[in-house]
């Protein structure tokens, strides 16, 4: 049997952007059935995210603020979206 290969280490910028879309559209999907309320939900999921995409950039070691987009960009945008709808009020 032959050893597995390795897995690339880099994605490509636009695979990290389907990937974040795709995401987002599933956090949103479950948030709309969350029995808190859409906004309540929808921070709490942002802030899932948040943690789990740093947590993967650490144990990947990817470069932070590289020149490819990689998990630490992705938690950026969650942050960035949680804290705006946080500020909306939902």
């Amino acid at each position: 049997m032959q050893p597995l290969p390795n897995l690339p280490q880099k994605l490509k910028s636009a695979q990290v952007l389907v990937r974040f879309v795709f995401r987002l559209l599933i956090l949103t999907g479950f948030a709309l059935f969350g029995s808190v309320g859409f906004g309540r939900s929808l921070i709490a999921r942002l802030w899932m995210s948040v943690v789990l995409c740093a947590v993967i950039a650490l144990m990947r070691r990817e470069q932070f603020m590289g020149t490819d987009l990689n998990h630490w960009d992705e938690m950026a945008a969650y942050a960035a979206l949680c804290a705006l709808v946080s500020a909306t009020g939902w």
